[in-house]
Order: C-alpha cells, then structure tokens, then sequence
C-alpha cells in the first residue's frame, strides 16, 4: 500500500461564500489554461462565464461548497493508492472508487479556483498509481468475464479511466514535462490499451460495460491527442478474434454475426428512436454518464462530429425517456436488473439533466428536476442550469401516459405508461411489452406492474443483489437473480406448465419480442393498451390489454387488466400478483397449510412457501388487503375448477437474499383457451390518528363474462350501487401489424398522445342491447 501525506493549503475562500467578485487566481501557479487546456468538460472561454458568477448562482455555488468540503476532507486524509485484491464493497475497491472520484472533483476545484493544493493532490495521486499499474497483473478474483487490474472486473477499471482522464485534462499542462511522461506513457496510453485491445471481450460488444470502456478510451485519446485510441472508441477494434459463441457472467453473447462495435454501435443498437434503452431504466441511468460526458467532450474538441445530432438527437430524447420511467418519488422501474431505490437524484442523473439541458432546447422542465437534485455540474452546463434557475425560467415537468419503443429501429415492442391523474389519487400502470434487454434482460413478456401515488401496489421484484454490499457475494449479482428474479413466475404475468418463457433460454429469447397491436392514451376517461407474444411457448399466443378507467371523481381510477391465451392440448397457467401488506379479505374457501413445502423445484417455483389454497368453485372471487393506508380489492372472473394459491418468497434461500413478500397465484387447468379477467381497485382510507376506515370494501359487486358474438369479447362490472358497466373487446385489438395497422413513426414523447386503435366501426348485440362505437374497445354505462 502506497501512502503520501499532502499538506492541504487552506483556502478561507470567505469571499466567494459572501457573494463578492474579486478574481479568485490567487495562486502562483502557471494559468491551467494555456495551451488549450483543460479541453474537455471544462475550457477556458467557460471558465471565465463561471467565475464571473460565482457568489451570485445559488444552486452552484451550493454544489461548489459541497465538492470543495469534500475534497477539502480528503486532502486532509492524504493518499491512500492500495494494491488491489477486494470484491465490490471490500476495501481496496471502495478507496480506488474515492480515489476517481475526489481526484475528478479536485481537478475541476484547480480549474476554478487556481489553488496548487487540488493540483498537487491530483498529480501525486496520479503519479502513484504510475508507480503501481506497471506491476499489476489482472485483478486476483476471478469471477468476471473482463477481469480489470485495479478491479475485480473491467467495468470498474473504466469508471476510473473516465473520471481521470478529466482530472488529467485539467492539469496535464501545468505539470512538469517529466511527469507529464510519466503518466502519458505508464498509466493513460497502458491503460487504454488493455481495456481495449488486451480485453476485447469487454471492449468491443454492444451493452453498457462496453459503452464505459469506448468512453474510458475515447477520453483518454482526446487528452493525449491520440487519434489511435479515439478511432478505436468510436468505431471498436476492427479485428477481435472473438467468437460468436462466446457469453458473460450472466449468459448473455458477448459477439452476434455481423456486429458492430464502439461508442457509434452503442449509440445506434441499444437505442429505440424514443431513447429508450433497452437494458431498462436501471442500467440506462447508469449507461447515461459516459454517453453523455464524452458527447460533451465531442462537442468541445470535435465539433464537427455533431454528435448531438446524432440519430435524431436520440441522447437528449434518452434523457426524457429516462424521467418518463420513474415513479412520483423520482426511483426508477425496476424492470429487468433493476435495483429499487435507484432515482434521477443519483450523480449520472444530474450530469444528464445539466447536459441535456444546456446541448438541447433548454427544455425548462429540466429546471424543476435539477432543483429536486439540488446539485449541479460545476462545468458550463452545470452553471447555466443554476443561472436558468435563478431566473425563474423552471416549469414543472409533466409526465404524460406515453408509449416506449424498443429497438434500434422502434419495431421490437416496447413500453406502455399509462397516467390516470384523479382527486382520489393517481394511478399508473405499466405494461412490458419490450424485447428481451442483452444479459440484463428477465423472461417477463406481457407483464405489468401498477403505482398508486408514491407506492407500489403491484410489484416488478427488480434484482437480486445488494450493490457495495459486501457480505453479500462481495456485491455482486446473487445466485438467486438467475433462480428467482429472471424466471417468469416472479412477475406479473403468465407462466404455462410451470416452465419460464422460452424455457429460459436467453439466446432465444433475445430472437424474439412482444407486438404492441393497439393503443389509446391520454386525457380520457378509458385509456388502453393491448400487445401480443405467440413465441414464448410453442403453439401459443399471450393476448393481454390493459384499461385503465376513470369513470369520475367519487372514485378512484381502476385497473381492468384481460389476459388470454390460445394454445393447444391441455396446459397449466398460473397468473400470480405480487401485492405488497396486510390481507384483509380472502378469498372463499382458502384453506392454510400448517406445514410450509415450496410450490415447486425449478423456474423459480422452488422459491415460494405454499401458505394455502383457495377453491371457490364460483364465477368470481374478491381478495382484499390493505397496504400504507389505502385498501385494495382484486375482482377475479374464475371458472369453476381454477384455485387460487397464496405463497411467499423464501424456500430454499438459506441466505435470506429474497425479501419475504406475498404473492396469489390464480391458477387454471384447461383445454384449449383460457381467460384471465380481473379488475384492481385502490379505494378507502385508514386515519391512525382516529382508527376509522373509510370505504373499506370495493365498490365492485361482480364480475362476469357476457356471451357475445364471434370476434368479440364482452364483461359485465356490477356496481354495488347498482350501477353496470359493460366492457367490449374486439378481436382487432390483438391483431398484428400490417400495412394499415402499423405504429405511427412520429413520436413525441410527453407532448403527443398516441392511437393506433382501428377505427373499424362496431355493432354488438348482448343481453338484448345493442352497443353501437368506433375502435377496439369500449366501456359503456347499462344502467
């Protein structure tokens, strides 16, 4: 372990605290501009807008406080630079992370504030690890695919190479030309080197670990001047010796025939034209920091490229895609790999609302998420965005229900968010309908997951994994991501004969993706999506719409969620729902084991305890339970022999690494087709305070099926108070594209609402009555 003590020159720094404007380049130091440097985040030209208005931008000179305190503590620590050995969480690893992450800040303080102690922190860090990194071999655990130096996987080598070439870039001309050597040519140029071409297999495939390592290069390239690595970062290693064949540490292909590599591939593959990522929301949060930080960087030293023009501006629209896809407390989905809890106020967000901001419209919706950050940049765009703030020029920003494509080209289905804003609360659903998302990527066609306010209320599980938790497999991924949170029974759709989707194989899974066939969202009182999969399970087709319904202001908006399947033969289906609290009503019959057994012994069915077994032997069934103080009831349509199962997480983890949540199975045996036909409903209220209830009890009687013509299907909602509404389906809802049915290519994401329902029109008799409309579907009043 290689230890230095610096000697911190303290800065009282009293009159940029008290708003006054004096020059603050007390320093001796030679000007960190000359030369052309930094060239990077920083430049001079925005370095003299920055001082002029220190003192006097309070977002930024509160983030300035907050990282000079930072730095300040750690030059006070001194530099710790130890020899590599630990896991994610251990030691070793967390000090190199500080290590990247005070040096980046404590080149940007030079930059600003012209102090010799930031630049003198900064070289001898960087001159230590000089010393180091010719004497390591590859990281000592050996559990990555990429195994870096520093650590334990490549990823994380390039995390340190992207943060320190900008510490490098703000002091590389202020040095000696002895040590500027030293770091070009034993630490930079090296570094670059094995991430790329000593490591092929991590550099040069399409997924985020790439992206981190084409970015690392390609600012590295850029300090040094290197054409080389910048070539190679942009555009991959024009010769790899990788093999098609060849998977990471979770099975994804590293290699597909005839693909390409580097950060263009990586801007044109995993990109929908919506700027959604087909990872999910949690790795593209991850993934924004190096896109973004080196197309500003592209922007600064290579204007040419208009890279934020690239693919129709598909970085800024990422970052839009990436807002859409949290819930009102700012936490991303968490569909596929995705950690709960992970939101817009983590550090990769902030730079993206700065840069997205300052290289797009200026959108100020932007503005109202940086205030919520309560962070900036302390580069130009980090400045302007506290400027624009200070001006008053923030509005709100609007999330309206909107549809995600998936693909590079927008045709592998996608996501539907759809909003249903009431008085009594607002609802959200989301709908899955995407492709498969590389190694991230869960076996969950057609699943849903529903937000009630701030809360879940149906559940995505997310992943297995405790991140930087050491005790925990050393932070990474756990056993159980792949037993359990993968497998398709742990989601919110519908499992045949116990076997996940495509047998959970990712290879093929990742051929095939669901068709979005009918849509209409927006400020109407029924709002509907519709999608088809008939490649999950041979000889099947998922069919499954969701309606979200806001009828008025006495009730709260509900959820009628329609699944059906054609197959042929007999199969079992099992279509569970993951609530979150406290059963209040159950359903007729159930029937509690004394004695816990898993509900099975694959697929992820060896992790759930078998707590009862309910059999109503009746058309319908209503389960109740209460969660945060707000009552739930889900009104079931049921044929006679299906039996509802009601389980929890946690057989067969003897790590307790599963949370212990609840779950209902409704379960079928059939021939043929089946039906799934239920509606979720938030209503009532709990007050503590006086221990009264309000509308404890749904306000749905009944739900039963309608006979109805060919083509069509028809349910019956019996009100409580008397009051009927009558849903119609028509077959075109699940019909797929063709020449007049294909998705609109024009998409606005929050701006413009989307229908691609038919406008067949429609004539149904049921019960006597004739039900005349135009479109796929229709909710109609029968009083």
């Amino acid at each position: 372990m290689k230890k230095i003590n610096i000697l911190s020159a303290l800065f009282v720094g009293l009159c940029l605290l008290l708003g006054c404007k004096e020059d603050l380049n007390t320093s001796k130091t030679t000007n960190a501009s000359s030369n052309g440097y930094p060239s990077l985040i920083l430049t001079k030209s925005s370095l003299d807008q920055i001082k002029k208005g220190l003192g006097n931008t309070p977002l930024y000179d509160a983030s300035f406080a907050k990282v000079r305190s930072q730095v300040d503590a750690a030059l006070e620590l001194g530099i710790d630079v130890p020899v590599p050995k630990d896991l994610a969480g251990g030691y070793t690893h967390t000090q190199h992370k500080f290590n990247y992450d005070i040096a980046h800040k404590a080149g940007m303080l030079y930059q600003i504030t012209s102090e010799d102690a930031y630049l003198d922190y900064v070289r001898d860090m960087l001159l230590a690890y000089a010393e180091m990194y010719p004497t390591l071999d590859r990281h000592p655990e050996e559990r990555s695919y990429a195994r870096g130096k520093i650590f334990w996987q490549c990823l994380n080598d390039a995390n340190w190479l992207v943060y320190m070439s900008q510490a490098y870039d703000c002091i590389r001309t202020v040095i000696s030309e002895k040590d500027r050597e030293t770091l070009d040519t034993k630490l930079f140029k090296p570094f670059a080197e094995f991430l790329s071409k000593e490591t092929p297999q991590f550099f040069n495939r399409i997924h985020n670990h790439s992206t981190w390592g084409n970015v690392a290069v390609g600012l590295a390239g850029l300090v040094l001047e290197d054409d080389q690595l910048l070539q190679i970062a942009l555009y991959g290693l024009p010769s790899d010796g990788l093999t098609a064949d060849m998977a990471d540490n979770d099975g994804g292909l590293i290699k597909q025939e005839g693909q390409k590599a580097g950060f263009y591939a990586n801007l044109d593959e995993p990109f929908s034209p919506d700027g959604y990522y087909t990872e999910g929301p949690y790795y593209q949060r991850y993934a924004m920091y190096p896109f973004l930080i080196f197309a500003q960087a592209l922007e600064t030293k290579k204007p040419e490229l208009k890279i934020f023009e690239y693919n129709d501006g598909v970085l800024i629209k990422a970052v839009n895609a990436l807002l859409n896809l949290t819930d009102e407390n700012g936490a991303f989905y968490p569909l596929n790999d995705g950690q709960k809890g992970m939101s817009y106020r983590t550090p990769s967000l902030v730079s993206a609302i700065d840069i997205a901001y300052y290289f797009g419209s200026k959108d100020p919706q932007l503005l109202s998420i940086a205030s919520l950050q309560e962070a900036v940049q302390l580069d130009i765009t980090g400045f302007t965005v506290a400027q624009a703030i200070k001006n008053g020029e923030m509005k709100d920003f609007r999330k309206e229900s909107i549809i995600l494509s998936d693909g590079a080209n927008g045709d592998q289905g996608g996501l539907a968010i759809i909003h249903a804003n009431h008085v009594n609360g607002n609802i959200t659903a989301l709908m899955k309908n995407a492709a498969h998302g590389l190694s991230h990527g869960h076996f969950d066609k057609l699943s849903y997951s529903l937000y009630k306010d701030n809360k879940e209320v149906l559940q995505d599980y997310g992943l297995v994994r405790y991140v930087n938790v050491s005790q925990k497999n050393g932070g990474g991924y756990l056993r159980e991501n792949t037993t359990w949170a993968k497998q398709t029974i742990a989601h919110n759709t519908v499992v045949q004969d116990g076997i996940s989707h495509y047998q959970g194989s990712f290879k093929q899974s990742s051929k095939h993706h669901p068709e979005i066939t009918s849509v209409s969202i927006g400020d109407t009182p029924l709002q509907f999506v519709a999608a088809v999969d008939d490649t999950a399970y041979p000889d099947t087709a998922l069919q499954r719409a969701l309606l979200l319904v806001n009828i008025g202001e006495d009730s709260a908006p509900f959820l009628l969620d329609i699944f059906k399947i054609k197959a042929k033969g007999t199969h079992q289906y099992d279509l569970p729902i993951y609530y979150h609290g406290q059963i209040m009503q159950a359903d007729d019959g159930l029937s509690l084991n004394n004695s816990l057994s898993p509900l099975g012994s694959k697929n992820g069915y060896q992790h759930i305890w078998k707590e009862g077994v309910a059999k109503p032997g009746t058309s319908s069934s209503q389960f109740t339970w209460f969660d945060q103080k707000q009552f739930y009831t889900r009104t079931a349509l049921l044929d006679t022999e299906d039996v509802l199962i009601y389980g929890r997480l946690g057989a067969n983890d003897p790590d307790y690494n599963l949370r212990r949540d609840p779950v209902v199975i409704h379960r079928k045996k059939t021939t043929g087709n089946a039906l799934f036909a239920s509606v979720i409903e938030p209503h009532g209220r709990y007050n503590y305070a006086t221990e009264k209830a309000s509308d404890a009890f749904s306000a749905l009687d009944d739900i039963k099926r309608i006979n109805a013509p060919l083509g069509y299907l028809a349910l019956k909602l019996l009100l409580k108070d008397g009051g009927i509404q009558i849903v119609i389906i028509s077959d075109n809802a699940f019909a797929k594209a063709t020449a007049d049915r294909s998705p609109s290519s024009k998409r606005v994401i929050g701006k413009e609402n989307i229908n691609k329902e038919t406008n067949q029109k429609h004539s149904v008799e049921l019960e006597g009555k004739i039900y005349n409309w135009t479109g796929d579907f229709t909710l109609q009043t029968n009083n």
